[in-house]
């Protein structure tokens, strides 16, 4: 099977002022009054991924995505966000017309800053929003204040970024469907041309893993945030966005392209502490902590060839596929599929399914998005969950599929 070359590359700055309640990710803590002109240990890190960036192989394409996540990538001076630039650009090559895209903190940045990502390349830029009620930023241990989102907001259009998505969370500990509808339209008057609306995961070494049990209260019910979930879907495209994917939604011609990278199932590079690479069907995780990404990192400059990328197998592929697929409104070609894994395997899927298109969260659909007639299997058309309701059910029918496939051969 082929695989296509990278053409896209996530990196990873885990530096925060202080860890978010809810957060998982691999940060480090900083404190407030550190950043990328004052941090021995950021200067010290960007050195680091910089190398780590030359030592990669190159396979082939410019890079027509790049993401900068984290932890704040924001605590970046410009200096340091134009070195790893240069380093990208030197060693893969940037298109022309690449999304640059850059996640940043209300609070963390001033005009000269954001001035300079963009003259240092970012066209897109997501802000950390996550809830517009004081009480609420405070209860997730967020260091920006509502004011300090507008005057973020307020930065960013002064120097012409157009491109701008906004991160919301519902599901926090005490939130109702009336504060949630309240930041969904907070945003739109913002508006931004992309939105993200995440759900609460309450992760166990977390502060509210700690503090909470997940559906119990203050947390809100099942059937709360089912509402809350519903309520996103009918406000925000009623305002004119497109519900494209689970958790995300954009106006006409402004969806990720870097995003659409990973659910489309597309190969990727990854850099930095926790990062992860997706190459030749191969995923492959850095070390989440800095003590072990530096010694990482050390070995791999000793013996380059342990970044060579061994090819997988088809069959690795399909539950990646059918996992990331499902999570776009448009779904999966089962055409594509059958190509990709034989059409007994299409078959095999649609068995699994047709209990849920039943229910109403499944459906094949044609070109123009008419129903297909499903009473036998279907190689053509387009398999996807129905909005909202397949996606509000959306991790039954994976779990669903991923005990059917997980033990399973993809041509079978």
């Amino acid at each position: 099977m082929e695989f296509n070359s990278p053409s896209s590359a996530y990196v990873h700055i885990p530096f925060c002022r202080r860890r978010c309640f809810y957060c998982d990710f691999p940060i480090s803590v900083v404190g407030d009054r550190r950043n990328g002109t004052t941090s021995t240990a950021i200067a010290h890190y960007t050195d680091a991924l910089c190398s780590e960036i030359r030592l990669t192989p190159a396979l082939g394409k410019p890079l027509k995505t790049v993401f900068f996540g984290g932890g704040t990538p924001s605590l970046l001076s410009v200096a340091q966000l134009n070195q790893i630039l240069a380093a990208l650009d030197q060693h893969f090559g940037i298109d022309d017309d690449a999304e640059i895209s850059m996640e940043v903190d209300p609070g963390t940045f001033d005009l000269a800053q954001i001035r300079g990502y963009r003259a240092a390349g970012v066209n897109r830029v997501s802000l950390g929003v996550q809830a517009f009620q004081a009480e609420l930023l405070s209860m997730c241990g967020r260091t920006h204040t509502v004011d300090d989102v507008y005057a973020a907001m307020d930065l960013i259009r002064q120097v012409g970024l157009e491109n701008i998505s906004l991160d919301l969370i519902s599901g926090l500990p005490n939130q109702t469907v009336e504060q949630w509808q309240a930041s969904l339209e907070c945003a739109i008057a913002l508006s931004p041309t992309h939105l993200s609306a995440y759900d609460l995961t309450i992760e166990p070494q977390t502060v509210f893993g700690k503090q909470y049990s997940p559906g119990a209260a203050p947390l809100p019910s099942d059937e709360l945030t089912a509402a809350m979930y519903c309520t996103a879907d009918r406000v925000l495209t009623a305002a004119g966005y497109q519900h494209y994917e689970i958790s995300n939604y954009a106006q006409p011609g402004y969806q990720c392209r870097h995003n659409r990278v990973y659910w489309e199932n597309r190969s990727f590079y990854g850099f930095g502490m926790g990062a992860t690479s997706y190459v030749n069907g191969d995923r492959r995780s850095r070390p989440r902590k800095t003590k072990e990404y530096y010694e990482w990192l050390d070995q791999q400059q000793h013996h380059p060839s342990a970044l060579s990328i061994p090819e997988a197998v088809p069959s690795e592929m399909l539950l990646d596929t059918l996992m990331v697929g499902l999570r776009l409104a448009e779904g999966l070609s089962l055409e594509r599929l059958a190509q990709q894994f034989g059409a007994a395997c299409v078959s095999k899927i649609w068995i699994c399914l047709k209990p849920y298109q039943r229910a109403g969260w499944v459906e094949v659909v044609g070109t123009d998005d008419t129903l297909l007639p499903t009473e036998v299997p279907t190689h053509t058309g387009r398999l996807r969950l129905t909005t909202p309701e397949g996606f509000l059910f959306s991790n039954v029918v994976l779990v669903k599929l991923f005990e059917q496939f997980d033990h399973s051969s993809g041509d079978e």
